[in-house]
């Protein structure tokens, strides 16, 4: 990425994650809600029962995506990636048609990309209201040094202290 393009380093992959972990839900629940078996009238929730609930802790990684940082993110990011194995080892060994176990094996693909991506590159993405701080922590986070040199040109002596 350039210097002249308008985003931020760290912001793009944070909403390339939310997309991959909204797709990967979505072709879950698609391969969940399908018919895989006409004659028996058993939907893909019923062949693999963990699909639904691997769909939903996508979407709630989307949440904790966007409102967590740091190594919290990291650690969400394996959390992830394990699932979306889970969802490919249960698309693989699942008997069905091959749209349902391809969208089983779409949708663990995108969460594996998107856990991934969250352990590779999750501390620098940019976290929920990290752009605003109080003024307390404003001052905790400013340089010591900086603030010395300031006083200085104030015509003040950092070194009195009262």
């Amino acid at each position: 990425m350039s210097e002249t393009s308008g985003a931020r380093p760290g912001r793009r992959p944070l909403w390339i994650v939310v997309a991959l972990l909204l797709l990967g839900a979505v072709a879950l629940w698609g391969a969940s809600a399908m018919s895989w078996d006409a004659s028996a009238d058993r939907s893909g929730g019923d062949v693999v029962p963990a699909l639904t609930p691997l769909a939903l802790l996508c979407l709630a990684a989307i949440a904790a995506v966007v409102a967590l940082s740091g190594w919290v993110r990291r650690v969400l990011g394996v959390v992830v990636l394990l699932a979306g194995a889970a969802a490919a080892f249960q698309g693989v060994d699942a008997d069905g048609p091959v749209t349902g176990r391809g969208l089983v094996l779409l949708g663990a693909a995108l969460a594996v990309a998107a856990g991934v991506l969250l352990v590779v590159r999750g501390s620098a993405m940019p976290r929920l209201g990290g752009g605003y701080q109080t003024p307390g922590a404003a001052k905790r986070t400013a340089d010591p040094e900086r603030d010395l040199w300031n006083a200085l040109e104030r015509g003040d002596d950092p070194t009195d202290r009262d």
